[in-house]
């Protein structure tokens, strides 16, 4: 036994059962959240029960059973419910019954005490919608313009209903195309001229020179106020003809219910359906989380401007940060005097890496935003005043920022990677005639690569995942409009964007609707896991590929 132990063997067998720990504790982590979170775009059945209550009513619940719970009596009776006391235990069921807009509850716990058997009609219509949450019910006709056009009783009636839907998600494209491209070209070009009028009045301009300015400037108001009055005209005939149609439902209860097909994105029945035709609703449903943007205070709809935010905020930090952080690990292991100064310098940059991210919030917010960005507007956007272009927090801030919070990981990976080198490498090719900035641009740096694209992809993960200082420095709950659009100059530091941190921080802990937000918490948690997962598999590849270059060039 002791020579077993002194061979080191046991060891390795500690370290490999740490190791398959650690594995099993990551997949199984993963799969915890893919399951809570991608499963809630499953088609689930639309269960009807028939429940009598304390009062001995018969009451009728239709909606979609989402979990079960067995609780002590004294639990249910706390909330309320009358459970008899010879009943010890009690099981209850949490429905998704939506129609919030009828009952003003969306999710509701239901005891099994009185409650009936599970029946799933097949005529149980889901109705997502724009506005209110889900709304689960029977049909009872398709109206045009208050005529019925088709009744569940006709063969054509799904078809007639889809053709309809169809139609209304069409005709809401178009709206948000000619809202968001032409009418906000518009109101910019009506912006950038109230801001040329503001620049003439600064500047004192009169005479001719502000009389043909003004001209100027009439006229092109008056030419954008003839587009705009065009593109109303027709935004208006879309939304009349978007109303057309209009689905009558009947809620279990027995109430009628009018839904104008504006106000719906998708209807489905998934009592009927079959698993091949679920699947396709799955993807279909996964593609618009990913690809939508978001609705009903972020607890509908999907998450691409928070995707679309994440990235471009690394993206800027990255080439923000990466020759920063070389050009000053290359200036203290190559250049600076190794005297106390540079000790000195050295602990302050380890001790940056472990400074809270919200301190560095704080900072981005009082140098960058408020000083930095305050005299920007003063020196370049003084029309716009008082209100702030770059003087409050955007894009560019949020990256900067991030960016000093991840240097200090990128200096001490590439001084790293510089130490490693061999002095003969230097020797050599200074022996051979080369100087020193030859030798370091031309033979250091490019073998230290490596190490800097460790250093970018430790800042990468790091950067990924941080929420604290964002909140200060330019992420929101809701960014109307992406940073990169069709407009001039194209690319919008100024603007606040979303990010997939914050927004599970917000649908997680600030949702007002919790039941519906517990499945996207998951749901965006991994698809931040994943985000990340490719971004640094990208830049290890990149490092890869560097490496294998250089290597073979020294050989």
């Amino acid at each position: 036994m002791k020579a077993w132990l002194k061979s080191g063997s046991p060891w390795i067998w500690l370290n490999g059962g740490a190791v398959a720990m650690c594995m099993i504790m990551v997949v199984g982590l993963i799969g915890l959240i893919a399951v809570r979170g991608f499963g809630h775009f499953w088609p689930a059945n639309i269960a009807q029960i028939e429940i009598t209550n304390e009062q001995g009513e018969q009451i009728v619940v239709m909606g979609e059973i989402v979990r079960s719970q067995t609780i002590p009596s004294a639990v249910a009776r706390d909330a309320g419910n009358e459970v008899p006391e010879d009943i010890d235990m009690v099981t209850r069921y949490l429905v998704k019954q939506g129609n919030r807009d009828q009952t003003g509850r969306d999710f509701v716990w239901y005891l099994e005490l009185g409650m009936g058997e599970f029946t799933y009609p097949l005529d149980a219509y889901q109705i997502e919608r724009r506005e209110w949450g889900n709304f689960y019910g029977q049909p009872v006709a398709l109206l045009r313009e208050g005529e019925i056009v088709s009744t569940p009783q006709q063969s054509g009636f799904w078809r007639d209903m889809q053709a309809a839907l169809d139609r209304s998600l069409k005709l809401h494209q178009e709206i948000q195309r000619l809202e968001r491209r032409q009418i906000g070209r518009i109101n910019s070009g009506l912006e950038q001229l109230r801001l040329d009028t503001r620049r003439l009045d600064l500047r004192d301009v009169s005479g001719p020179e502000r009389e043909a300015e003004d001209a100027r400037i009439a006229a092109a108001r008056a030419e954008l106020d003839a587009q705009y009055e065009e593109l109303r005209v027709e935004l208006d005939a879309l939304k009349a003809a978007q109303r057309r149609d209009t689905l009558q439902m009947v809620t279990a209860e027995g109430a009628q219910v009018d839904l104008s097909m504006a106000q719906i994105v998708r209807v489905t029945a998934p009592n009927g359906m079959s698993v091949p035709a679920k699947m396709g609703q799955y993807m279909e449903r996964l593609w618009e989380f990913m690809s939508d943007n978001p609705r009903e205070a972020n607890t509908e709809g999907g998450i691409f401007p928070a995707i679309f935010g994440t990235v471009t905020m690394v993206f800027i930090m990255s080439i923000i940060v990466t020759p920063f952080g070389i050009l000053a690990a290359i200036y203290l292991r190559e250049y600076a005097k190794q005297g106390l100064m540079t000790r000195v310098i050295r602990i302050s940059v380890y001790n940056l890496a472990g400074v809270p991210s919200i301190v560095y919030g704080v900072f981005g917010l009082g140098f960058f935003v408020y000083f930095l960005g305050g005299s920007l507007d003063r020196l370049f956007y003084e029309a716009a005043l008082p209100t702030p272009t770059f003087g409050t927090p955007g894009l560019f801030w949020a990256s900067l920022t991030l960016a000093l919070l991840t240097l200090p990981i990128v200096i001490v990976s590439t001084e790293e990677g510089l130490a490693r080198i061999p002095s003969t490498i230097r020797q050599g090719s200074l022996a051979l005639g080369a100087t020193k900035a030859e030798t370091l641009w031309k033979v250091i740096v490019p073998l230290a690569t490596p190490a800097m694209m460790t250093g970018l992809i430790l800042a990468i993960a790091r950067a990924a995942g941080e929420v604290a200082p964002l909140m200060l420095v330019g992420v929101v709950k809701l960014a109307p409009t992406l940073p990169v659009d069709g407009t001039f100059p194209f690319v919008h530091l100024e603007r606040k964007i979303m990010h997939l941190g914050f927004h599970i921080y917000d649908v997680g802990f600030q949702s007002s609707n919790a039941e519906a937000a517990r499945p996207l918490v998951y749901a965006t948690a991994l698809v931040l896991v994943m985000l990340i997962v490719v971004l640094n598999l990208t830049a290890i590849s990149i490092r890869n590929r560097l490496r294998e270059r250089y290597r073979n060039a020294s050989d």
